[in-house]
């Protein structure tokens, strides 16, 4: 048996190297050699003689020989060239007739009798179950279409799912019990697919849909993204100057409880000028801390004269904290009630951020460089201080 099957899989791959169209990029040698592998792999888990044995492995090697001819009645035409081949080889009539029925069995929507041809069907599906599914799947989408069936992702998507749900089934125990679930899984993928694919299209159309739509949408996110970074770098700024004024009230503090109360003492006089030095520009740096955060608050009020003339921002808290609510309201509701205003008076809003913000980081950059100069300078006045100390004389002069 050996020598035939060897000799049965040299002639189908001269055969197909010879006759087959190229356009067969799925129906074709390895295609076979999958099919023989799977065969082969049912075979060892079931109880099956030799007889049957040899049967479906030449069956499994020349069921798709036809397509040398073509996909239609590909099925028939194999079996005729399975019949010749192994007429010439020597086999029996009743071999012969055996192994013509199994290939005739693997037409997909006919229904498999007998266990062999159960074996046979599930052994040329069982790509279905291997993890080379999608790989086998497109190669097959590419024979179709260069045989002159187009499909498009989604299509074939689907397709492929309706075979799963609808069409294909395993037969065989072995095929039942291992290879069901990793078809599930396979399926589990396409409809995976399926939901990214369409989630995906979601996105896009969302994105088209909001293309467009009137630049309104767009012009009060620009607002809005505006005014809320300029709050964060307004919260920045604050912060920062926070952070100086405690490193600086703690400087003082130190100065003050450990250096100060030991200045009249004729040991430590030396350190008086570099005390001065650091707490002096510690205290500049408060002073321009507390004046980066300190915050400017207004009249609160607002005339009628300047709504009409569109002088005062009531979006700020500033100018109309002291006037009562009806006024306020009938303000505001006339500016509202024209939506070029409403736009001036949100430009003007950040307008008037940008320029808080251009004060407190000017501010607080000469807070940093006082911060800086102050401890650079001081560093440098202790060291001057301790170098040029005459310790010699200073003991003559305590007793």
């Amino acid at each position: 048996m050996t020598e035939l099957l060897k000799t049965t899989d040299d002639y189908v791959l001269h055969l197909f190297k010879e006759k087959l169209d190229e356009s067969y990029v799925y129906h074709n040698y390895t295609h076979t050699k999958r099919v023989v592998k799977s065969t082969q792999e049912i075979i060892d888990n079931s109880e099956i003689d030799v007889k049957e044995e040899k049967a479906l492995l030449l069956a499994a090697y020349l069921h798709d020989t036809g397509y040398i001819y073509g996909a239609e009645g590909h099925e028939e035409a194999s079996a005729k060239i399975a019949e010749e081949f192994l007429k010439d080889q020597g086999e029996d009539e009743e071999s012969i007739e055996l192994v013509k029925r199994l290939i005739r069995a693997t037409k997909f929507n006919d229904q498999p009798e007998g266990k062999l041809q159960e074996i046979l069907r599930d052994a040329d599906s069982s790509h279905f179950a291997k993890d080379y599914y999608f790989e086998t799947s497109e190669l097959l989408k590419k024979e179709l279409q260069m045989r002159g069936k187009e499909f498009t992702a989604k299509e074939w998507r689907k397709e492929n799912i309706a075979v799963f749900t609808e069409k294909h089934r395993y037969y065989s125990d072995y095929a039942v019990k291992n290879w069901n679930t990793s078809k599930n899984e396979n399926l589990m993928k396409l409809f995976k697919k399926k939901k990214k694919t369409k989630a995906k299209y979601n996105k896009e159309k969302i994105k088209v849909d909001l293309k467009n739509q009137s630049p309104e949408r767009a012009i009060q996110t620009l607002f809005r993204t505006t005014l809320r970074n300029h709050i964060k770098l307004s919260d920045i700024a604050d912060t920062k100057a926070n952070i100086l004024l405690s490193v600086n009230a703690i400087i003082i503090s130190l100065a003050l409880a450990n250096i100060i109360p030991k200045l009249d003492q004729v040991s430590n006089r030396h350190l008086l000028y570099p005390t001065l030095v650091l707490i002096l520009f510690s205290v500049a740096s408060i002073i321009l801390s507390i004046a980066s955060t300190r915050p400017n608050v207004t009249s609160g009020e607002f005339t009628d004269e300047q709504v009409e003339k569109r002088e005062v921002n009531l979006l700020f808290f500033g100018n109309f904290h002291k006037v009562p609510f009806e006024r306020y309201e009938k303000a505001l509701m006339s500016l509202l009630n024209d939506k070029e205003e409403v736009y001036q008076s949100l430009l003007k809003d950040l307008w008037l951020l940008g320029v808080v913000l251009n004060r407190k980081y000017s501010l607080l950059r000469w807070t940093y460089t006082i911060f800086m100069i102050g401890i650079i300078s001081s560093v440098i006045a202790f060291i001057i201080a301790f170098t040029t100390y005459d310790y010699e004389v200073v003991a003559n002069v305590i007793p």
